[in-house]
């Protein structure tokens, strides 16, 4: 291990295996660049730790890059995708104040397989 790297040095690494639940969004954002989200549904796997708990997570994802959005926006609904990248806490104002949110910051995606 070299002298610029520890065991114990942060790391933010998401992969996310699952089902697109929507069309992706393009959004057009004040400063012109745009983003393209869609959600990712992955089942939550073992023991339910009580009767009625969910049993999947519905995942925002986001791209900002070129090559990330053109991919992102390939994807169709019930597609089987793995989407890397990096979980990031955005914040929004709304007419109430401002909230928070996480979402992945998509690197890297590409589909598995191709909805029926």
């Amino acid at each position: 291990m070299s002298a610029e790297t520890s065991p114990l040095d942060d790391k933010n690494e998401v992969t996310l295996v699952g089902k697109v639940s929507a069309t992706p969004q393009v959004r057009e954002l004040p400063s012109g660049d745009s983003i393209v989200s869609v959600r990712v549904i992955v089942k939550r796997k073992g023991a339910r730790p009580r009767p009625n708990s969910p049993t999947i997570d519905t995942i925002d994802c986001g791209a900002w890059t070129g090559r990330a959005k053109k991919t992102l926006e390939r994807f169709q609904p019930g597609d089987v995708v793995e989407v890397t990248g990096a979980l990031r806490r955005r914040f929004q104002r709304i007419d109430g104040g401002a909230i928070s949110r996480y979402e992945v910051e998509v690197s890297g995606a590409k589909r598995l397989l191709k909805a029926a």
